[in-house]
């Protein structure tokens, strides 16, 4: 090669041709995105599964006292729908308090006559969404609206007839009443 004056272009050139022979380095890092998603679904699978298998320890009290049954269905995956004597709960948290077994006509739309069930609706919209959501995410397990009624053996039929009305328009319409089989404590379905 002949030694030459370096003229700006010539350097220039230069620059551009290492350049070109060695491109620039690509940052290599951890995408933790498609992790937190697996994450996420793990964690909603794992509650999903906590709730159901504590749904079925009902405790027994003057309020609550649950009929007998000779069937043998087992419990399922369902919303637990307690009605003592004192109160509506569901899944364990009280929505709506009882007077003697009946529902005041206050929590009630429409009144005395109504049927609806005001707070317990609002809390079975809000138990649906969840569900429908999971569902969306889960397409393996969709939501089907089943719910466990555990009743005390002397509620009204006209509360019980106002609780089963109100699971249907939060779109409940699969119902298990869950009753204590004979000369045992354990609780199923019927």
């Amino acid at each position: 090669m002949s030694e030459e004056k370096a003229s700006m272009a010539l350097v220039k050139r230069l620059i551009r041709r290492r350049i070109k022979r060695h491109p620039e380095h690509e940052h290599q890092g951890l995408n933790i995105y498609p992790m937190l998603d697996m994450m996420t679904i793990l964690l909603v699978f794992m509650v999903m599964q906590f709730a159901s298998s504590t749904a079925a320890a009902i405790s027994q009290s003057a309020e609550l006292t649950i009929p007998y049954s000779t069937s043998t269905i087992d419990l399922g995956e369902a919303t637990p729908i307690q009605i003592s004597r004192s109160a509506i709960s569901v899944d364990g948290v009280e929505v709506c308090a009882l007077r003697n077994g009946l529902v005041d006509p206050s929590q009630k739309q429409g009144g005395g006559t109504g049927f609806l069930i005001t707070p317990l609706k609002t809390s079975m919209d809000r138990v649906a969404t969840m569900r429908r959501q999971i569902a969306a995410a889960n397409p393996g397990r969709p939501f089907v609206g089943e719910v466990q009624i555990i009743a005390d053996h002397r509620t009204p039929f006209r509360t019980l007839s106002e609780v089963i009305y109100t699971l249907g328009q939060s779109g409940f319409a699969q119902l298990r009443f869950v009753a204590n089989k004979t000369q045992e404590l354990g609780a199923t379905a019927r």
